[in-house]
């Protein structure tokens, strides 16, 4: 018997519901990134809104690969819809808390993407912040309704999948409105580029600091974070537009995010008993 045996009450009418919904929002969001991908022959959401959403659209845009990390999120979140699903995690209490939150970043995500290919520029930034905040709002509840005893699948499907869609969609929202607001102010700006990149970045250190502290130094949304931060110092290097301070200060924020959370790790391997 494990930790989620003790805590599920009685069936309710509710439940299979919530079921059917992460399920029906997995999907959508399947579909929404089929889409997006191009694989209808439509434009590649990084081709959308002008070429605003690709590597050079902004100072603060990561290289392609960064991208690639949506392949895990994507699998994740596929797992966790299809194990929540199981007669087994019904009746489960933290299953009631995190399937409706979870769900709505599953839509959240798909609506992005039908944003980026029928709406405005704008309107990405919109939806991007929402998902944020919904992704702030299921990964602290994970924090919270987490039982150290409840094993490696629910601390994978749940904290970790959950965990890295938060850090990465937080790098994310910064690229996207970075994106926008490229399209939108004008071109003498660009002089002070290095400036304001630089200090957005600093402020997304302290944002990961302060998601890392609120999740008990958690270390899968700061791998995330750490990860696009890379990438992003990279496409300053080698691609355009090309920015030094932007990508060495990239490079120092991601050490900043993710050395705090790797260290509680691994005193957490060493002495269970701090978690």
């Amino acid at each position: 018997m494990n930790a989620n045996d003790h805590a599920r009450t009685p069936a309710r009418g509710s439940d299979l519901v919530r079921q059917i919904v992460v399920l029906s929002a997995v999907s959508f969001m399947l579909i929404a990134a089929v889409i997006g991908a191009g694989a209808f022959g439509n434009t590649a959401v990084e081709d959308q809104q002008g070429g605003a959403l690709d590597t050079d659209g902004s100072y603060l845009a990561p290289a392609g690969p960064a991208f690639s990390i949506w392949s895990v999120i994507y699998l994740g979140l596929i797992a966790y819809a299809i194990w929540q699903a199981l007669p087994r995690q019904r009746s489960s209490e933290r299953q009631r808390a995190l399937g409706w939150p979870i769900a709505l970043t599953m839509v959240l995500n798909g609506l992005w993407l039908v944003a980026a290919r029928f709406g405005t520029l704008f309107l990405t930034v919109v939806v991007i912040v929402l998902l944020l905040a919904a992704l702030g709002w299921a990964f602290r509840t994970a924090v919270v309704t987490r039982d150290p005893r409840g094993g490696v699948v629910d601390s994978i499907l749940i904290d970790g999948v959950t965990g890295l869609h938060l850090g990465w969609v937080t790098l994310a929202t910064v690229a996207n409105t970075a994106a926008w607001l490229t399209t939108v102010v004008p071109p003498s700006w660009e002089n002070a580029a290095d400036a304001i990149g630089v200090t957005v970045l600093v402020v997304v250190a302290l944002l990961g600091l302060a998601i890392a502290w609120r999740s008990e130094w958690r270390i899968a949304p700061a791998l995330a974070l750490a990860w696009g931060l890379s990438w992003l110092a990279v496409e300053r290097l080698t691609g355009s537009p090309a920015s030094t301070p932007i990508a060495v200060t990239a490079i120092i924020v991601a050490v900043v995010v993710l050395l705090p959370p790797a260290v509680v790790s691994g005193l957490r391997l060493i002495r269970p008993s701090i978690d």
